[in-house]
């Protein structure tokens, strides 16, 4: 399950490991020979998020959002100002209907009127139908099959491709 808003981005956590720790993290994630499916339930942003969302099956709420870097620190490198963050997050395209267009997302589970919060069962129930069925279609998978394909997914994060 991701939910950080991410790692601060001070000279201290630098110099703590932050860095390191997350690079071991996307390393472990994308050798692990067992399926993953990781859900993003509220904010994912920058690399720990990214981390733990080294899967075979990416989920995301209705609401959730999933990005890089936040608006904030995306608006303050660009435009050197965190008031454009509402620009920069357009930009980013870090919600899960624009994530789920680009093909980045495997399902979009719909939440509640005004929220998961609003009717937890509900969306536990939702949450479970859709991690039951995406662990039973990947673990159907052949371990080599799995990493190749995990693999993949993680290569063509990112790639730019031209409109017909």
């Amino acid at each position: 399950f991701v939910d950080t808003p991410g790692a601060h981005d001070g000279v201290a956590d630098e110099w703590s490991g932050l860095a390191s720790s997350i690079s071991d993290c996307l390393a472990t994630m994308s050798a692990l020979t067992v399926p993953t499916v990781s859900v993003v339930i509220g904010e994912g942003g920058s690399g720990g998020a990214l981390a733990i969302g080294v899967c075979d099956r990416l989920i995301m709420l209705q609401y959730s959002i999933y990005s890089v870097i936040s608006p904030e620190g995306c608006a303050s490198i660009l435009w050197k100002s965190a008031d454009k963050k509402e620009i920069a997050a357009d930009a980013m395209g870090i919600t899960a209907e624009r994530l789920d267009k680009l093909g980045l997302v495997d399902e979009v589970l719909r939440e509640p009127l005004g929220g998961a919060h609003r009717d937890p069962q509900a969306m536990a129930d939702s949450l479970k139908e859709a991690l039951v069925r995406h662990l039973d279609q990947v673990s159907q998978q052949a371990e080599d099959s799995l990493l190749a394909q995990r693999y993949e997914r993680l290569r063509g994060q990112g790639v730019y491709r031209a409109a017909n």
